[in-house]
């Protein structure tokens, strides 16, 4: 008999930091589009591994001086090689037991997202950057296999699957928040026929509109006022609205408030800040392209809430000094 227990240990066991579970009935309200149970719909569980960003991945971000382990060692290390190797190893328990899987880690590169209306989902699914893709001359990438059926590929938000999964909640820049990390993690679900126990959700309160994401996001694209709102799980979700053409630009380094110390001729300028960000085009950048995840586009979502939230004495993964090491005195650096 496969349990829940079972199931969570083999998760650390494979890599994963963190575990929840949640049963499918939890998605019943999200549009087909973007609803795991298209995918898989007789699966009975989902259960959600969350994988921590190392906080020393962010010290030379901070101090304007080393970018290239944000990369490396921590959001594409992360997404395209961590996060499968560990489903490779999860999954195999799982199918050993009599048991489908269906494994999905942080990455939907083919996703059908022509027609997404962020402002109603709250996607944040920035590498995609649907405004540039729907002015593509390919137009859409795919159409229903049947008339009752969803476009090819299904799009769903792990950061609500991590909420599903009662891991923590999403926080008023709409990154997902674990008592453990804050915001530093990335996660990958498993859809499965297993019915297994789920977690409860969580009932913390981690998030206290401090609102440092906002005045720290160097494209300026998390509101202040305007939010989104989510049902999902017979709950309500609401969180800033996000102006998605500014967030791409400054999550690669752009931004009017950005500090980009790659950013040295007229030339980059026009590289770094066009919008919808180019993926194709990366000007003079070349191999800083994929290092510039970390150029400035984490300062206010992620490493702001992350500083935060240590100086509140919120998180359970503690440290001998603080990020900030100002901190101390109260200020900000």
């Amino acid at each position: 008999m496969l349990t829940a227990e079972m199931v969570k240990a083999h998760a650390l066991e494979s890599g994963a930091d963190i575990v929840g579970i949640a049963s499918m009935d939890r998605f019943s309200e999200l549009p087909a589009q973007y609803n795991p149970q298209s995918i898989f719909p007789e699966a009975k569980s989902m259960v959600v591994l969350g994988f921590r960003l190392f906080r020393g991945i962010f010290r030379g971000i901070q101090e304007g001086t080393f970018f290239t382990a944000y990369n490396l060692m921590g959001y594409a290390g992360t997404k395209w090689v961590f996060q499968p190797i560990a489903l490779w190893k999860f999954v195999k328990l799982v199918e050993n037991a009599g048991f489908e899987c269906v494994p999905i880690p942080d990455n939907f590169p083919w996703s059908n997202i022509d027609e997404a209306n962020a402002d109603e989902m709250g996607q944040g699914f920035i590498d995609v950057n649907a405004p540039a893709y729907k002015n593509d001359a390919h137009g859409t990438w795919s159409r229903p296999a049947a008339p009752d059926r969803p476009a090819p590929d299904v799009f769903f938000q792990l950061r609500l699957a991590a909420y599903c999964a009662g891991l923590g909640e999403v926080g008023y820049s709409g990154m997902f928040l674990t008592p453990e990390f804050g915001p530093r993690q990335m996660f990958a679900a498993v859809i499965t026929d297993a019915e297994l126990e789920p977690d409860p959700l969580f009932e913390g309160e981690l998030c206290d509109n401090c609102m440092d994401c906002v005045r720290e996001c160097p494209g300026q694209a998390i509101s202040d006022r305007e939010t989104t709102r989510i049902k999902i799980a017979g709950r309500e979700l609401e969180w800033a609205k996000l102006d998605f053409d500014k967030c791409a630009v400054a999550f690669h380094g752009g931004g009017e408030n950005a500090d980009n110390p790659f950013n040295v001729s007229e030339k980059d300028e026009e590289g770094f800040n066009q919008q919808p960000y180019p993926k194709s085009k990366s000007y003079k950048l070349g191999p800083i392209l994929w290092s510039g995840r970390g150029l400035g586009g984490m300062r206010g979502c992620q490493m702001a809430c992350m500083a935060h939230l240590e100086e509140q004495g919120k998180l359970k993964n503690t440290f001998k000094r603080p990020f900030r090491l100002d901190a101390q005195d109260g200020s900000d650096s």
